[in-house]
């Protein structure tokens, strides 16, 4: 795929065509400030250090309504090659993050997994968005062509609960998410697991974590933050999050939405606390994330523009015979490495499930 595609509840947004790529996220705000960069899409990798993948559009689309009105054709199918790491490894690196937390500054860190897909022909990005937000209609999908940061051809395509932040004038918006439970298909099993999520210490003070870093960062460029106290539940086919929606205004109206995720990306939701602390740490002991974790989005003309995190999603290799596509959880005292790793296997059903290949990755 050659562009951006952003598919939200309502909207959609489609660029094609580069005037001028972006590798470092800082000089692509500076562009826009000094007017050289009239309008910018594309994604942040999950580490800040890494290239990033953002361009000035030639076309530009935006119009409302769904990405998709009727069922699309059937994908090729997919199947699980490969974990990185294995099951084993993961459960041993949650228990290393918990001696970890016990034994340094650290209060929370994400913790992720891969799996590695081939299919049985050429699946293309669209399509595979297609099934995702037709399964995840509230979902905010998306395809964005990441070649230029990867050097290699490759395509992020993904459908996403949460929102990092949007942008329509002096009005900002986000509802950041932490703690996760895994669906039931029992109603009454269900709904005991959101009611048991909702009352869990453990999750509780994982989202505590993201909320109260959020507040902070928010506060440096917002004279007015309306955080609740207590989060919500949201839920997707697959999983229940907690979720708080946040509400700002801007202190300075020149903020644009690019501006906004750079002061926010990556949050502990993705990384941990202390966020420095909490990267370094998986910088060591992961592979390399690439563009899952990061985030994706647009800044219009005005600064407006919504950034999206980017999870549930796959990184679509160029031939569209292989992916990668990954899921975390995050790791804070009193976490169970089974349990932790079962929340990895759920939230992968967003991507393997469109493809057809949920059964091979779960248990």
């Amino acid at each position: 795929m050659d562009g951006f595609l952003l598919a939200r509840a309502g909207s959609v947004l489609r660029a094609s065509g580069t005037t001028e790529l972006f590798a470092d996220a800082q000089a692509a705000a500076a562009a826009f400030r000094a007017g050289t960069a009239p309008r910018l899409v594309g994604a942040l990798p999950f580490d800040p250090t890494r290239p990033a993948a953002l361009f000035v559009p030639e076309t530009w689309i935006h119009r409302s309504g769904p990405l998709v009105t009727d069922a699309p054709p059937s994908l090729p199918t997919a199947r699980v090659v490969h974990e990185t790491p294995s099951r084993a490894e993961h459960i041993a690196r949650v228990r290393k993050l918990l001696e970890l937390l016990e034994a340094t500054e650290l209060r929370k860190v994400v913790a992720a997994r891969s799996v590695q897909l081939v299919a049985d022909a050429a699946i293309d990005p669209e399509l595979l968005l297609a099934h995702m937000v037709t399964r995840h209609p509230s979902a905010n999908g998306f395809a964005v062509d990441v070649t230029s940061a990867l050097g290699r051809r490759a395509t992020l395509v993904g459908a996403s609960p949460e929102v990092l932040i949007s942008r329509r004038g002096p009005q900002v918006s986000l509802r950041p998410m932490a703690g996760t439970a895994p669906r039931h298909a029992d109603p009454a099993t269900d709904k005991a697991i959101a009611q048991e999520l909702l009352g869990s210490a453990k999750n509780l003070a994982e989202h505590a974590f993201v909320i109260d870093w959020i507040r902070e960062r928010l506060a440096t460029a917002c004279d007015e933050l309306t955080v609740p106290k207590d989060p919500e539940l949201v839920g997707t086919p697959e999983v229940w999050h907690l979720v708080t929606p946040i509400h700002g205004v801007l202190r300075d109206p020149a903020t644009t939405s690019l501006d906004l995720a750079l002061l926010l990306h990556p949050t502990p939701a993705v990384c941990g606390t202390p966020t420095p602390a909490a990267l370094a740490t998986i910088v060591e002991l992961e592979e390399d994330r690439e563009f899952y974790g990061g985030t994706v989005g647009w800044c219009d003309e005005h600064g407006d523009g919504d950034w999206i995190v980017a999870i549930r999603c796959a990184q679509l290799a160029g031939d569209g015979l292989s992916a990668t596509a990954w899921a975390g959880g995050g790791i804070v005292a009193g976490s169970d490495p089974q349990s932790e790793l079962d929340e990895t296997t759920s939230k992968l059903r967003t991507l393997l499930g469109a493809l057809g290949a949920e059964a091979l990755v779960i248990p």
